[in-house]
């Protein structure tokens, strides 16, 4: 019973920290290399890092929910 808050410490840290990754495609690279401010560059990785993301919480969600209504 202890280990559960550890291991929900534990998942919060590394929700919560931050990655900078370069998450652009090929496609996307090729057109943004040209720019210049690279502020649009910044903005497609964050768009991109933002929907990989969501199906990790969805799936952590749904299994925290079986989790607990098997308990």
């Amino acid at each position: 019973m202890k280990k559960l808050p550890i291991l929900i410490i534990t998942w919060l840290i590394i929700l919560f920290v931050h990655i900078d990754g370069w998450a652009q495609c090929a496609m996307c690279r090729a057109v943004l290399e040209g720019e210049e401010g690279q502020r649009a560059a910044e903005g497609i990785n964050k768009g991109i890092t933002y929907l990989m993301v969501i199906p990790y919480i969805l799936v952590a969600i749904a299994g925290y929910q079986i989790y607990k209504g098997k308990k």
